[in-house]
C-alpha cells in the first residue's frame, strides 16, 4: 500500500521544502522503506529548460531526458533514487495536457474547467508510475497564498479525502522569526500561514518550523493550540552546519517518528540506520585539509545556477577528507588582458562549468590557457570542454580563427550545431530553427573510453553512461589535428561520431567532458571524476 505525503510551504519562499522532503525521504529509507519523491511546480512554463538560471537556478536533468526543478537533485543526492520525467510537473504541462485532450474531443464537448479537469490531471500525475513504493513524497512549489498554487492545493485536498488519513499526510513548513527589537520568537506568521492553508480545506498534520534558535516549549504548545495540531507534531527545523546534517537533526526532533505514528506504524519496529549520514557529517566538519577550486562561470552571481556542481565538488572533498573552498569568478573579468589572471594564482584546481551564449566565452578560454600552461588541474564540463578544445585549436594547433557556430558563422567551426544523433536504436534530428525547449541532446547516453587513458583508469571501465544537456558538439573533423598536438579524445559515443571526453595525458590533470557528471554525484557515492579532480587538487596544494 503506497502512502502519500504532501509538503507545502508558507510565510516566505526558500525555507527549504525541497531539503525537508529529501531529508524525510532519506529517514524513511534508513528505516527500510521504499520511497519516491516528486515536485509540483505552479509556474506556467512547460519545464525550466528555457528559463534563465537567474530566474530559476539550475536545470536538473534526469536520465530519461527531462529538464526539471533543482529540488530533484536534492532528492537524488539524499536517497539515491533515480528521478524520472514523471517526478516533476508544472502548471504549463498540466494545461498543455488538458488543452490537447480538449482539442482531440476527449471531453465529448463538455465545458473544460479547473475543477474537475485540471485537478484531475494533477491527481493523475501524483498517482502515476508508482506501484511498489511504500511512500511517495510530493512537494508543492511556491508559497501558500500564491494564486497560481491554488489548483495544486485543491488537487491534494481532494486526494487527501479520497485516500483517507491512513494513506495521506500533510506537512507544512513555515517560518518562526526572531525579532531582535522584541527579543523573542514570533509565532504569528505560522498561525496565519496555517489559517491560509485551512481556508482551502487542508489541515496540516505536521508543522515544520524553520528558526535560527530553539523554540521554547511554551511557544510550541501555543503553535499547536492555534493551528489545531498536536504539540509533538510541531517540529522545529533549526539551521544545520551542513545540509547533510539535516536528516540527523530532523530525526532528533522526531520528524520521522511522527510520520510513522500518523500512519499507525510502530517506529520502534524499524529503527533507522543513520551511520552513513553520521560518517558524512564527520568528514565535512572535521576535514584533514583544504583545497581551493576556482570556478570560472557565467552565472556566479546566483549560486543556485550551479547547485549540483557545488555539491559534487563537496562530495569530492568528502571522498578525500578535505574541505573544498570554492572561489566563484565571473568569466568576463578575464577578457581584458592578464591583469585579473592573478586571481587564479592561489587555486589548486580550475573548473569551467556549462553555460550558454557568447558572454564570458573568451574569459573561459583564458582560464583554460592558464590552467594548461601553469599545470594547474583543470576540469571542463560541457561548455567548459568546448572552450578547452577551442583553446587547444588556437594555441596548440595554430587554428587562429577556431570558434563555435553557437556565436555565429565561423570559418573554423571547432564546435558546431548538433543536427542528428543516435539515442538507443533511434535517430533523432534537430534543426537550427526549432523551438528552444526540449530540443537538446538530453538525458543519459553511453560513451566508450580509450583503454589505458586517464579517464578509463578513473572510472575503472571502458564503457560509461552520463547525462547530457547541450545543442552543440565538438567537430570530429578536427580530431586528428588536435590529437597530434597532444589533446587526446579519450571518450567517444559508441558510434565514434561524437566526442565525449578530451584529456591532455602529460598534464597533471586536464580533462574536459561533454556531459554533466555532477548530476550523478552523491555524498555517499561521490562521482569518480570529482573524486579524482579533488585528489589532484590536494596534490597541487602540496606544490604551492
Amino acid at each position: 500500500m503506497t502512502r502519500f505525503i504532501f509538503i507545502t510551504g508558507g510565510v516566505v519562499s526558500s525555507l527549504g521544502k525541497g531539503l525537508a522532503s529529501a531529508a524525510l525521504g532519506a529517514l524513511l529509507q534508513a528505516r527500510g522503506f521504499k520511497v519516491r519523491l516528486r515536485k509540483l511546480d505552479p509556474y506556467l512554463n512547460v519545464d525550466p529548460g528555457t528559463m534563465s538560471p537567474y530566474q530559476h537556478g539550475e536545470v536538473y536533468v534526469t536520465d530519461d531526458g527531462a529538464e526539471t526543478d533543482l529540488d530533484l537533485g536534492h532528492y537524488e543526492r539524499f536517497t539515491g533514487v533515480t528521478s524520472r520525467q514523471s517526478d516533476n510537473i508544472t502548471t504549463g504541462r498540466i494545461y498543455s495536457t488538458v488543452i490537447a485532450k480538449e482539442r482531440r474531443g476527449d471531453y465529448l464537448g463538455g465545458t473544460v474547467q479547473v475543477i474537475p479537469h485540471v485537478t484531475d490531471a494533477i491527481k493523475d500525475f501524483v498517482r502515476a508510475d508508482c506501484e511498489t513504493e511504500d511512500f511517495v513524497l510530493c512537494e508543492i512549489g511556491g508559497t501558500v497564498g500564491d494564486i497560481e498554487s491554488l489548483p495544486f492545493l485543491e488537487a491534494i485536498r481532494q486526494l487527501g479525502n479520497e485516500l483517507g488519513k491512513e494513506r495521506s499526510l500533510f506537512v507544512h513548513l513555515t517560518l518562526v522569526p526572531w525579532i531582535p527589537s522584541a527579543g523573542e520568537l514570533k509565532t504569528k506568521p505560522t498561525q496565519h500561514s496555517v489559517k491560509e492553508l485551512q481556508s482551502v480545506g487542508i489541515q496540516p498534520d505536521i508543522l515544520l518550523c524553520r528558526c535560527d534558535r530553539e523554540i521554547p516549549l511554551g511557544s510550541r504548545k501555543k503553535i499547536g493550540l492555534f493551528c489545531n495540531i498536536r504539540e509533538e507534531a510541531v517540529i522545529q527545523a533549526l539551521d544545520a552546519r551542513t545540509i547533510y546534517e539535516v536528516p540527523l537533526r530532523y530525526h532528533e526532533e522526531g520528524f520521522d517518528r511522527e510520520v510513522l505514528r500518523h500512519f499507525g506504524i510502530d517506529p520502534s519496529r524499524r529503527a533507522p540506520d543513520l551511520s552513513r549520514w553520521n560518517g558524512i557529517v564527520k568528514r565535512i566538519i572535521e576535514p584533514e585539509g583544504e583545497v581551493e577550486i576556482a570556478v570560472v562561470g557565467k552565472y556566479t552571481n546566483l549560486l543556485d545556477a550551479y547547485k549540483s556542481l557545488a555539491e559534487a565538488l563537496a562530495h569530492g572533498g568528502i571522498a578525500n577528507n578535505v574541505k573544498v573552498k570554492l572561489n566563484w569568478l565571473e568569466a568576463e573579468r578575464f577578457e581584458n588582458g592578464s591583469a585579473d589572471m592573478e586571481s587564479l594564482a592561489g587555486a589548486h584546481g580550475i573548473l569551467v562549468p556549462g553555460g550558454f551564449g557568447e558572454r564570458g566565452a573568451e574569459g573561459k578560454i583564458a582560464a583554460v590557457r592558464y590552467a594548461r600552461e601553469k599545470k594547474v588541474p583543470y576540469f571542463g564540463i560541457c561548455f567548459g570542454m568546448q572552450m578547452a578544445v577551442i583553446e587547444a585549436a588556437r594555441d596548440l594547433a595554430g587554428i587562429d580563427r577556431a570558434s563555435t557556430t553557437e556565436f555565429g558563422p565561423t570559418p573554423e567551426p571547432i564546435v558546431g550545431l548538433l543536427t542528428e544523433w543516435v539515442r538507443g536504436n533511434q535517430l533523432e534530428r534537430r534543426g537550427a530553427g526549432d523551438n528552444l525547449g526540449g530540443t537538446m541532446r538530453l538525458g543519459g547516453y553511453d560513451a566508450t573510453l580509450t583503454p589505458g587513458s586517464r579517464v578509463s583508469d578513473i572510472y575503472g571501465a571502458t564503457s560509461i553512461r552520463e547525462r547530457h544537456r547541450h545543442r552543440y558538439e565538438v567537430n570530429i573533423n578536427y580530431k586528428q589535428r588536435l590529437e597530434k598536438q597532444g589533446l587526446l579524445f579519450s571518450g567517444m559515443s559508441p558510434d565514434g561520431q561524437l566526442p565525449e571526453i578530451v584529456e591532455i595525458p602529460d598534464h597533471p590533470w586536464f580533462i574536459g567532458v561533454q556531459f554533466h557528471p555532477e548530476l550523478r554525484s552523491k555524498p555517499f557515492d561521490p562521482h569518480p571524476l570529482f573524486t579524482s579532480f579533488i585528489k589532484a587538487a590536494v596534490e597541487q596544494s602540496r606544490l604551492v
